[in-house]
C-alpha cells in the first residue's frame, strides 16, 4: 500500500490534526509515566540551581525579608498569630529567595488588598497562600503546590496534544519541551504562572472533549489565577460560531436553534468573565465607594472604571508602542526567541492554509471541503465534538473519482509538510487546519498585544501557556531533515533561558 492509500484510509478512520504516519508508538500509560518523571526532574532541577546561584550570588536587593506590619490591624493579627509553621528550616530557606511579584503574592495573602498597585494580582494564588497559612504550613511552601500544579499542566497538555494532534510521539515531544520550557523559573516561583498552565490546559481539554459546560469551570478558574484568563472566552465562542455556521450550511438552522446555540455560548464566556469582572467591582467598591469627587482616584471618574487598565498603565507604564524606546533595546532582544517562534508558528499556518485562516474556518479549503468535510462537526468518541448537531459525510466523499483528481493538485500544497525519511519513503504530516485555528488566533491576539502594549521581555512567561509553541517545536524537531539542526537550537534557546533565568530572577536582578 503506497503514502496516497495511506492516507485516504486514515482519513476514513476520523485522523484530524498533524498526525503522522509512523510505526506504532508507545502505549499512552507508559509515556505518562515517563513525561511523570520528566516533569518532576525538570521541577528538581530547576529548584537545584536556584539553591545552588542563590548560595553563590549575592542579591541584588535584599529588602524582600523586610516585611512591614499591615495597615489593618485585624489582618495582621490574624495571619501572624496562625498556628506553629511545619518544618521552619526548611520553610525559611523557601521565603527568603521571595523575589519580584512573589512579594506582592505573599504580602495580598498575609494583609489584602491595603493599596491601589496590588489590584494587578488576581486573588487565586494569594487565596491559596492564606489557606496553606492557616493548616500551620508556612507561606514558602506554596512553592511546592506550584510545583505540583506544573506536574499535572505537563499531564494535561499531554493529554491535550494527543486529542488534537492525534500522534503520541508529537505530543510527548511537546510536553518534554513545555517540562523545560524558558520561563521554568516562573513555574518553580511562588508566581500564578502554574496555576494559571494547570486550569487553562486542563480547561482546553476538557473543550476538545466537547464538555463545554465543564470547560467552562475550569478556564474560569483561570481567569482567577491570571487576567488573560479572559481571552479563553476565545475558544467557546469559536466554537458557537461553528456551530452556526454549520447549521446554516446543513439547512437545519432556526431562529430558535440558533438562538440556543449563540445564548449557551455566551453564559459560557459570561461565566469567564466574571472572575475578572467581580474583582473590578471588588476593587471599585473598596477604593472608590464612599469617597467625595475631590478624594476619588482619576480611574473612579472615568466612564467605564477599569482598575486593572488604570494600573497597568500608572504603575507600569503599559500601553500601546510606550515600550518602544532606544533604552528598550536589550528587552525586545530578549524577548526576541519567544516572538520569533510564536511567529514563526503562526506563519506556518497562514501559509499553509491561508483560505482557512482569512475565513475564521468558515469556509474550509477546498481539499478539506471534498475529502474530509469539517472536523467540528466529528462528535466520535475521542474526538472534539460539536455536540452532535451534524454528521460527518467524508467515507461518501472519499468514495468519489473527483477526491483522486484533487488528491493530486493537492500534492503540491502539501510538500511543506512532507520529508523524506531515512529509508527513502515519504513521511507524511496531515493537519485539520478547522481545528487547531482557534489556538492560533489565541496565540496572534497575545503576540500582538506582547509587542506593542506590554513590556516585551514579559512575553517569554507571558506566552508559555500557549500549546501551539510547544506542537510547532515539536513537529520541525521532528523533521528529518531539519529536525536535528532545530532541535539543538530551541533545546540550546530553553536551557539558557533555564540558566539565565534561575541566576538573574533568584537573586533579584531583572530577567522578563
Amino acid at each position: 500500500m503506497d503514502w496516497r492509500q495511506t492516507r485516504a484510509s486514515s482519513r476514513r478512520n476520523g485522523s484530524t490534526i498533524c498526525r503522522r504516519d509512523k510505526p506504532s508508538s508507545p502505549p499512552q500509560l507508559s509515556l505518562y509515566h515517563r513525561l511523570l518523571r520528566y516533569a518532576v526532574a525538570s521541577r528538581l532541577f530547576v529548584l537545584t540551581l536556584i539553591i545552588i546561584w542563590r548560595s553563590l550570588v549575592s542579591p541584588y536587593d535584599t529588602s524582600a525579608s523586610i516585611n512591614p506590619p499591615c495597615l489593618t490591624s485585624s489582618a495582621d493579627s490574624s495571619n501572624r498569630h496562625g498556628p506553629s509553621v511545619l518544618l521552619p528550616s526548611v520553610g525559611s530557606a523557601i521565603e527568603n529567595s521571595i523575589v519580584w511579584d512573589s512579594v506582592y503574592f505573599i504580602r495580598i495573602a498575609e494583609c489584602g488588598y491595603e493599596y491601589e498597585q496590588t489590584y494587578a494580582f488576581l486573588p487565586l494564588l494569594p487565596l491559596c497562600i492564606s489557606f496553606l497559612s492557616k493548616t500551620g504550613l508556612c507561606l514558602g511552601y506554596l512553592d511546592i503546590l506550584n510545583n505540583i500544579a506544573f506536574v499535572f499542566a505537563s499531564l494535561y497538555l499531554f493529554r491535550l496534544s494527543v486529542l488534537v494532534l492525534k500522534d503520541t510521539e508529537v505530543a510527548f515531544r511537546a510536553s518534554v519541551l513545555f517540562c523545560f520550557n524558558p520561563a521554568s523559573i516562573f513555574y518553580s516561583s511562588i508566581y500564578s504562572e502554574s496555576l494559571y498552565a494547570f486550569l487553562s490546559f486542563g480547561g482546553l481539554y476538557h473543550f476538545m472533549n466537547g464538555t463545554d459546560y465543564f470547560a467552562t469551570v475550569w478556564l474560569a478558574l483561570s481567569g482567577c489565577a491570571r487576567s488573560n484568563g479572559v481571552l479563553n472566552a476565545g475558544y467557546i465562542c469559536y466554537r458557537r460560531m461553528q456551530l452556526v455556521n454549520k447549521a446554516f450550511l446543513s439547512r437545519k438552522c432556526t431562529y430558535w436553534l440558533t438562538l440556543k446555540i449563540l445564548l449557551a455560548g455566551a453564559l459560557c464566556c459570561l461565566c469567564i468573565f466574571a472572575p475578572f469582572i467581580s474583582f473590578q467591582a471588588f476593587g471599585y467598591v473598596n477604593i472608590c465607594m464612599g469617597r467625595s469627587a475631590a478624594e476619588m482616584r482619576p480611574w473612579c471618574k472615568a466612564r467605564l472604571p477599569l482598575l486593572y487598565n488604570y494600573i497597568q498603565s500608572h504603575y507600569w507604564g503599559v500601553g500601546f508602542l510606550r515600550y518602544f524606546r532606544v533604552k528598550q533595546l536589550p528587552n525586545f532582544l530578549l524577548a526576541s526567541p519567544i516572538l520569533s517562534l510564536a511567529l514563526c508558528s503562526i506563519v506556518h499556518y497562514v501559509k499553509l492554509w491561508p483560505e482557512v485562516f482569512l475565513s475564521l474556518g468558515l469556509r474550509a479549503s477546498s481539499l478539506q471541503k471534498e475529502l474530509v468535510g469539517s472536523p467540528l462537526s466529528k462528535a466520535t468518541e475521542g474526538q472534539p465534538s460539536t455536540d452532535g448537531l451534524l454528521e460527518n459525510d467524508s467515507s461518501n466523499i472519499l468514495q468519489d473519482d473527483r477526491s483522486i483528481r484533487l488528491r493530486k493538485g493537492a500534492m503540491e500544497r502539501e510538500k511543506m509538510v512532507i520529508q523524506p525519511s531515512k529509508s527513502g519513503a515519504q513521511e507524511r504530516l496531515q493537519c485539520d487546519p478547522v481545528i487547531i485555528l482557534p489556538f492560533v488566533l489565541h496565540l496572534s491576539f497575545m503576540v500582538a498585544t506582547a509587542f506593542f502594549v506590554m513590556h516585551v521581555q514579559v512575553a517569554t512567561r507571558f506566552l508559555s501557556a500557549s500549546p501551539l509553541l510547544y506542537w510547532f517545536a515539536s513537529h520541525i524537531m521532528g523533521s528529518t531533515v531539519i529536525g536535528r539542526r532545530w532541535g539543538y537550537l530551541i533545546w540550546a534557546y530553553c536551557g539558557a533561558y533555564i540558566f539565565l533565568g534561575s541566576l538573574l530572577f533568584s537573586n533579584f536582578y531583572p530577567f522578563t
